[in-house]
């Protein structure tokens, strides 16, 4: 705005973002594509703004990103968490494949108890699997500097 010589205030700047980022994503999430219908899942320990998270991430097959979560924990309650948004943003998929965490499995088992209450015919799958969760690292590792250096 400055380089057209527009002088505005950053609490304007503010009001806009609270009011048009909504309507943003509303729109961007109805032009979503469809996801695939085998995800993987896993977590990673790392360091933001001097604070140890957990760093919760899905990605399809060929390796998008779905979602991402920073939880401070790692137990039941913030996996279940994670995939209730995961899953509210891109649909139930047939299988997740997970490492041997048992707090990924129990967060799967919590969200397929939910599914089954609501009346949902689907379940999700569970493989787990070290080796199939290896396009975390090779991601992770690349953009690791961009989003959290």
């Amino acid at each position: 705005m400055a380089e057209r010589g527009v002088r505005v205030d950053h609490a304007t700047l503010n009001r806009w973002v609270v009011k048009y980022s909504p309507i943003v994503a509303d729109r961007t999430q109805s032009r979503k594509r469809p996801t695939q219908k085998s995800w993987r899942m896993d977590e990673t320990y790392l360091r933001v703004r001097g604070k140890w998270m957990y760093l919760y991430r899905a990605v399809d097959k060929a390796g998008n990103t779905l979602d991402f979560m920073l939880s401070e924990r790692r137990n039941r309650p913030a996996v279940t968490k994670f995939f209730a948004k995961a899953l509210s943003s891109n649909g139930i998929p047939n299988k997740i494949v997970i490492d041997k965490s048992g707090a990924n499995a129990a967060g799967i088992r919590e969200v397929n108890r939910i599914l089954k209450r609501f009346g949902c015919p689907a379940k999700v799958q569970t493989i787990r699997s070290k080796y199939l969760t290896d396009v975390f690292d090779k991601n992770f590792l690349r953009h690791r500097a961009l989003v959290f250096g």
